[in-house]
């Protein structure tokens, strides 16, 4: 009949235990000296040697002939005991016998002295499922024993069991076995089969058993090939996961926001045989290391798993920030928790992967967290994100500046705000006041003033309504420069002798809009509309004032209703009457 592997190749003495010598080779000195406790506690994750100990020290302090504290397995005590034909030595489960009338059994029979070995040893494995009651019972007898009873007490939960157990219990740690040891214990098991094992499907086991020999030897006897050697392909065919190079293929498809290439990865993986809960779990262990290494550069590197190269996750970790794979690290972890509960395991996955690749629905505290940090970056990189103007504010034209006169009195010329003013709001078109507006004298001459003004003048002129159209032309071209363009307090435009000079507010901005391919089509569309070569160039500071316009006697005019229109948008409660 066939032996399962973990069952076959469970170590006999304390020296075949892998990767926990920090309490073998105190058992061993114990078991040399003979002092040894009358209960012991073994507490660990799974497959980690707990139970394999226990079994080791009940035929070590009952052997006749020990080996440096190791038993023979050669007397008769030791192959009684390992064959079960010994009932002195008990192994019993909690789980099943957590009742307050099993232990009062137990401490009744545990009186009477062993029959064929010294000692009397009772191994309760998964302790902690005892009820309250039977713990209550098992305190005296626990703490105080005949000398020829052992009790060795194993749990993976230590916190549940009560302090009055383990005040009166000799504790052992068992740590989880690292991945290098279990990859040569694979090895050695593989050899002696006559398996073929290489390295990498080795360490590939070793990393998947999650520091559990017991699980290595399960999952080597699940991909054993009678035929063929077992290598990492093999070992992902066997198990159904993804491998190493499609889950970062995967991942930077979702750091690049390619939802359709994600979901044709998912469903060619589905068609594939690969099960969603352990493709989430190599997603999700990714995530981690990149987390890791993100947080922790120099002493996070023996944190890792190890199953990536380090172009892999130099490459990967340039995609996110540190609070984005908080988030994405969240919602695996939810969607993992939730999966075996779900009744469409590969909606919810691919539910998952699209909230992955589009942070904005996520409408929790970390999703905001980290596109907020997305924003930091971009600015503080030069890169302004491009942000939704309001259809309202879309409408709005943009009203040429007006060049006030050099000697407008200090009533007239315009102020800011006050600080108890309130702003403007968004989109907000005010009312023209009411007015009443002297008669406007006509012009002395009788040709049209534009043919009187100056070149320049004319340009200007022109300009100040070709501005607006020249920024809306550009904003679906540039979406990230047109808030900067169509801000008037941010640039203004001023052409003169066939230069279109864009006046900013700072460096920033002169940064943003001053790019060639920007300034390019502002030339090309202002030239289109002037009719000649335009150049465009960026300066910052305020735009020169223009001169006002010449009559044809030489002299300036000075244009009294353009002055009350100036006045009267500044002060909106005066009405001006004749």
């Amino acid at each position: 009949m066939y032996q399962a592997l973990y069952r076959k190749w469970r170590p006999r003495t304390f020296d075949d235990v892998v990767g926990q010598s920090h309490i073998t080779d105190t058992l061993k000195r114990q078991v040399e000296t003979g002092r040894l406790s009358h209960a012991y506690l073994f507490t660990g994750t799974r497959g980690t040697g707990k139970t394999t100990c226990a079994k080791i020290l009940s035929r070590a302090v009952n052997c006749e002939h020990p080996v440096n504290g190791n038993p023979c397995n050669q007397c008769p005590s030791c192959l009684g005991i390992e064959n079960g034909s010994i009932l002195d030595v008990l192994e019993l489960d909690a789980a099943s016998n957590n009742g307050v009338d099993q232990v009062r059994a137990l401490r009744e029979e545990a009186v009477y002295t062993p029959a064929a070995v010294r000692k009397r040893v009772y191994i309760v494995d998964e302790v902690h499922m005892l009820s309250t009651a039977a713990f209550n019972a098992l305190l005296k007898i626990l703490e105080e024993p005949p000398e020829h009873l052992m009790f060795i007490l194993a749990t993976t939960e230590l916190h549940k069991v009560p302090a009055t157990i383990k005040s009166r219990c000799q504790q052992f740690a068992f740590k989880r076995i690292l991945p290098g040891d279990i990859a040569a214990r694979l090895a050695y098991v593989a050899r002696q089969e006559g398996m073929e094992l290489r390295g990498e499907g080795a360490n590939l086991l070793a990393r998947l058993a999650d520091g559990g020999m017991r699980d290595a030897l399960s999952l080597l006897d699940q991909c054993a090939t009678p035929d063929g050697p077992i290598g990492e392909q093999e070992v992902l065919d066997a198990l159904g996961l993804a491998g190493n190079l499609e889950t970062a293929c995967l991942l930077e498809q979702i750091g690049g926001g390619d939802t359709a290439a994600a979901l044709e990865t998912l469903a060619r993986l589905y068609g594939a045989g690969k099960e969603m809960g352990s493709l989430l779990g190599e997603l999700s262990a990714l995530v981690r290391d990149l987390l890791v290494r993100k947080t922790a550069p120099k002493g996070g590197a023996a944190l890792l798993t190890g199953g990536y190269d380090e172009n892999t996750m130099r490459k990967l970790s340039n995609l996110f920030q540190t609070p984005r794979l908080v988030q994405m690290l969240s919602i695996l972890q939810t969607t993992l928790a939730e999966l075996s509960r779900s009744g469409n395991r590969r909606t919810d996955t691919e539910l998952c992967l699209i909230r992955l690749c589009d942070p904005a629905l996520d409408e929790s505290l970390a999703g905001l967290n980290a596109r907020l940090s997305r924003v930091e970056e971009l600015l503080a990189g030069g890169v302004p994100a491009t942000c939704a103007v309001p259809p309202a504010q879309q409408k709005r034209t943009q009203r040429p500046i007006q060049q006030q006169p050099e000697d407008l009195p200090p009533w007239e010329e315009e102020r800011p705000p006050l600080p108890e003013e309130p702003g403007e709001p968004v989109g907000y078109e005010p009312e023209p006041p009411v007015q009443t507006i002297p008669p406007v004298q006509a012009p002395r001459s009788a040709r049209p003033e534009a043919s009187v003004q100056p070149a320049p003048e004319r340009q200007a002129s022109a300009l100040a309504d070709l501005w607006p159209g020249l920024v809306t032309a550009l904003r679906g071209k540039f979406p990230a420069v047109y808030p900067f363009l169509s801000n008037p307090s941010a640039v203004q435009g001023v052409l003169d002798a066939g230069t279109l000079t864009l006046w900013v507010d700072n460096p920033f901005t002169q940064n943003m809009v001053g790019t060639p391919a920007v300034l390019e089509a502002l030339a090309k569309l202002a030239g289109a509309q002037t009719g000649g070569a335009v150049r465009c160039v960026v300066k910052v500071g305020a735009p020169p004032k223009q001169a006002p316009a010449v009559s044809d006697a030489g002299e300036q005019e000075h244009d009294n209703l353009e002055d009350l229109l100036a006045l009267g948008q500044q002060f909106d409660n005066i009405i001006i009457q004749e």
